[in-house]
């Protein structure tokens, strides 16, 4: 089982190495892929280093799988490459997300539609991912009509260099700038670019992925998505409107049963999901669930998840180990 990491030294694709070894992923060699500048640069796995290679170079190794995060570009480019070699590729980018045919995964909703005619697969984005491991379960009881999601989301979600600009703004040091604005002590209504009628692609994403992952696409979304001074860990306050009503008793029993969900949720003893205490964990945090009272068979939600674990690396190897358990 050969498995290339393209994009090996990135933020995410440093964790899904460290993903695939924490799961103990049979993997007989593993094949870390960079830009050329970065060609020599050793990696560590299972206590061995290897060599990164370029993306020409990993292509005549014919890998098995071949995990994406590299950029949209480079997945465009290269993840077809990979595939006429015949490489499963899961890509992490928004590159093949909505496109008509290649599938969008979440494995706990709907790995069972992968067939071996998948050679290229689409890991959701980090955002959409937490949410609808909420909203499945409780889509498939009371039918959601509609969703109102805001969301709190940390500076990895941007990358190593949104990382430095938080490091720097709190050392007091200058530096480059990823944001147009300072992150620290601030918060930005603006992920990703602005796109038409106002909203962000961040926001767009959270909509049209969701839609495809669930399979409905008369849900109706609404989002609005909020860059906040936290290092890892995405947050989401989310009004969900049912078809049907509810017992408070009925939605804790449902996502308490359901696989890669934990319910963190008593008030009365400050205990609900923060982004502080989820971050390096796999499971996706739900908490402050209420009823909405301004409407009938509402709900409120606070979800939380490590964004670069189950929002990318997480969820990319759990694709891959289900290419592996199925014999796809």
């Amino acid at each position: 089982m050969k498995v290339a990491i393209i994009g090996a030294t990135g933020l995410v694709g440093s964790v899904m190495i460290k993903v695939l070894e924490e799961r103990g992923f049979p993997i007989s060699e593993l094949i870390p892929v960079a830009s050329e500048k970065s060609a020599g640069r050793k990696i560590t796995f299972k206590d061995k280093e290897v060599s990164v290679i370029g993306l020409e170079e990993a292509v005549r190794l014919k890998p098995d799988i071949a995990l994406f995060s590299a950029g949209g570009s480079i997945s465009l480019q290269w993840a077809p490459e990979f595939a006429r070699v015949g490489t499963y590729v899961i890509d992490n980018s928004s590159a093949w997300r909505m496109d008509p045919d290649k599938k969008l995964i979440v494995p706990e909703i709907n790995a069972n539609i992968l067939t071996k005619d998948d050679l290229i697969i689409a890991n959701p984005n980090c955002s959409t991912i937490q949410l609808v491991m909420a909203l499945n379960p409780l889509h498939k009881k009371f039918k959601i009509k509609r969703v109102v999601v805001s969301t709190y989301q940390s500076v990895t979600g941007s990358g190593v260099k949104a990382v430095r600009q938080l490091e720097n703004e709190r050392a007091g040091n200058t530096g480059e700038k990823f944001y147009p604005h300072s992150i620290d002590k601030n918060c930005i209504p603006h992920c990703d670019l602005f796109v038409e009628d106002g909203y962000t692609k961040e926001e767009m994403k959270l909509v049209s992925e969701t839609q495809k992952i669930l399979d409905d696409y008369s849900l109706k979304i609404t989002a609005t998505a909020v860059r906040v001074p936290v290092e890892g860990g995405h947050s989401e306050s989310v009004n969900l409107e049912f078809e049907n009503d509810f017992t408070i008793n009925e939605i804790l029993e449902l996502l308490n049963s359901e696989k890669g969900i934990t319910v963190l949720d008593d008030p009365e003893n400050n205990l609900y999901p923060m982004p502080i205490n989820v971050c390096g964990k796999d499971d996706v945090f739900v908490g402050r669930i209420r009823r909405d009272f301004s409407q009938p068979n509402s709900l409120n939600l606070w979800i939380v998840a490590d964004n670069i674990r189950k929002g990318a690396a997480t969820n990319a190897v759990q694709i891959a180990e289900y290419l592996l358990k199925e014999d796809i």
